[in-house]
């Protein structure tokens, strides 16, 4: 079973950047980004992936923090997960995101629901 770690909040930082924050008990220490996201329609959530162990672990982040991501591709901010101890520079994540976005916009395979969630906020 592939793990899963879900955002917990997103926030711009003075110095500029997004960081995604994940609850302090996870261990980022052994894994590494992949610079690839995939979309959980159900969960209306935008996933990017960490490699660990020859293994993948999602990293969900759900729509309550699109608005964040939406500032991140308009400014091209840098995005970070943290949790609170380490972090993890995401690289790829705007580029991976305005690709899912531009696909997901008036395609209904995503979900009726995924996509109007998606126009809505990435208009």
């Amino acid at each position: 079973m592939t793990k899963q770690f879900t955002i917990m909040s997103a926030v711009i930082h003075t110095n500029r950047e997004v960081q995604l924050e994940l609850e302090n008990s996870v261990d980022l220490k052994d894994y590494q980004p992949s610079g690839q996201m995939l979309v959980d329609s159900d969960g209306l959530s935008f996933i990017y992936l960490l490699e660990k162990d020859n293994g993948y672990t999602y990293i969900s982040v759900p729509e309550a923090f699109w608005d964040t991501l939406k500032e991140a591709i308009v400014d091209s901010l840098p995005v970070i997960v943290t949790n609170g101890r380490e972090q993890l520079l995401l690289p790829q994540f705007q580029e991976e995101l305005e690709y899912l976005i531009d696909n997901i916009k008036g395609n209904s395979n995503y979900g009726e629901k995924m996509m109007m969630k998606v126009e809505a906020v990435f208009e």
